[in-house]
């Protein structure tokens, strides 16, 4: 297979376009598709997302197109192509799949003076529709002059993931603004401090929740600290430790912070997802290792917030399940400092999810309970515990040092030796190492010390329904003992 030949000059950083981006005002002008089918659907769900009147013409229109007309609001005419019927418009495209009859049809526009784009063709196009991400009034197009659609798709997808669904409310609300701010602040710094504190600040926080006459208050209060930046911290979950569990809220503010508080269990590759010059504090505790105390983290948190900075508390897994994230907003609360919670993925259900385990089963367990276990080591079972005995799935965080105490306890207050148990170390990431077995196997995960990563028991008659065959049993059973 031959391939053409790359020069120098053509892999060049300073290679010119030959199609040049613009974005052309459209709202209320006429744009005229031609076609019956998918190809013509297609453009029109494109120009659908603009102002502008769409005229399809459709001689033996599809039924699918004719439905989509009808429910869009588009002109649909079921006539025959004449050029007349692009009288008027400033955009057309052919899309009607004859050769033939597209290239009449990009003759006629052409010489009406008007823009035309035949699909598939790029030899007969003016112009080529970008990959659209759509934040209207904010709009990004990427174009690869027809050479590449499949990449163009691939790259709007990751700039989609990375812009907040507000977006476009929070400019339309920016808009609103400009004139006051041109009056009341210098040119300058201090305009750029507003804008920047506008779109990474409280305002666009309050956008993000849904609630425009919040992000309204918050404008006018920073346009009377005339742009003054306030700090913020965000406690946000990490997950379990897959990068890639990370959600779009807590990726966008690790790449707004200008400092990342992060636990020394989230993985270096969770805590390079923020910018690169944040700076960077680790406070987590891990044995033998020196570590903050709670009330140190406490007032590094308030003293950064206090100090102007975005700051993104990064807990491993969900910062309300076992990450202490009560003491942080009541100290952040108290200093009235501005925080916010993001969710993450739990350990528990990344456990499941190695495990393909459903945590609650229709008949068998309709209720769950997240535990670190520690709360077996008191004197009385606990609440808990007669839930457990019920039915419910139970899911023991950190759990390896105290597994036998678990069972032993369990066991005493009734729950069958024989209830299924899995155990995954280091849920969610490559290196994850699956078990099982029943609640009677659990004490030998204690003496189990190869497992140095976090360990996520869960135990119930659930986690029968669980698939075992990239598992490796907890205890190995002595077959002639079983068989007397």
């Amino acid at each position: 297979m031959r391939r053409s030949k790359v020069t120098p000059e053509m892999s060049s950083h300073e290679s010119r376009l030959n199609a040049f981006p613009v974005f052309m005002k459209v709202e209320g002008r006429s744009v005229v598709i031609v076609g019956n089918g998918d190809e013509a659907l297609a453009k029109a769900r494109l120009m659908a997302q603009s102002s502008a009147r769409l005229t399809i013409v459709a001689e033996d229109a599809e039924a699918e197109l004719a439905a989509w007309a009808a429910a869009n609001d588009a002109r649909l005419l079921k006539a025959p192509y004449e050029a007349k019927l692009l009288a008027g418009a400033t955009l057309v495209f052919a899309a009607t799949g004859d050769e033939a009859l597209d290239e009449r049809i990009v003759a006629d526009a052409r010489a009406a003076g008007i823009c035309v784009n035949a699909v598939d063709r790029p030899e007969l196009c003016d112009f080529f529709t970008p990959a659209l991400v759509n934040r209207a009034p904010v709009a990004i197009a990427i174009g690869t002059e027809g050479a590449g659609p499949v990449l163009a798709q691939m790259i709007r997808a990751r700039i989609d993931r990375m812009l907040s669904p507000s977006l476009g409310r929070l400019a339309t609300l920016a808009a609103s603004y400009r004139a006051a701010v041109e009056r009341l602040l210098p040119k300058g710094a201090a305009r750029r401090g507003y804008w920047n504190e506008f779109f990474n600040g409280a305002p666009a926080r309050a956008m993000e929740i849904g609630s425009f006459e919040e992000a309204q208050v918050a404008a006018d209060i920073l346009l009377s600290r005339q742009g003054e930046i306030v700090g913020h911290v965000a406690l946000v979950g990490a997950g379990p430790g897959a990068e890639d569990l990370l959600t779009l809220r807590a990726h966008r503010l690790l790449m707004e912070a200008d400092v990342i508080v992060h636990d020394a269990l989230v993985p270096e590759a969770v805590i390079a997802m923020g910018r690169r010059d944040a700076e960077r504090i680790g406070v987590g505790k891990r044995k033998g290792c020196h570590s903050k105390s709670q009330a140190e983290i406490n007032e590094l948190l308030v003293e950064l917030g206090q100090a102007g900075k975005r700051v993104v508390r990064l807990k491993c897994g969900d910062p309300l399940v076992f990450g202490r994230a009560g003491e942080e907003m009541a100290a952040l609360r108290e200093a009235g400092v501005s925080y916010e919670v993001v969710p993450g993925v739990t350990a528990a259900f990344a456990a499941a999810a190695d495990f393909e385990l459903p945590l609650t089963l229709r008949g068998v367990a309709s209720s769950m309970v997240f535990t670190t276990g520690h709360d077996l080591k008191g004197g009385t079972l606990p609440d808990w515990g007669k839930l457990a005995i019920s039915g419910a799935t139970v899911a023991v965080y950190m759990g390896r040092s105290i597994a036998a105490d678990v069972a032993t306890r369990l066991i005493e207050a009734g729950l069958s030796p024989d209830t299924a148990v899995a155990v995954v170390e280091n849920a969610s990431l490559a290196s994850r190492r699956l078990f099982h077995g029943t609640l009677a196997d659990l004490p030998a995960l204690e003496a189990r010390e190869d497992l140095t990563g976090p360990v996520m028991t869960i135990i119930g008659d659930a986690v029968a329904g669980a698939r075992f065959d990239t598992s490796t049993a907890l205890a190995v059973h002595d077959r002639e003992t079983v068989a007397a």
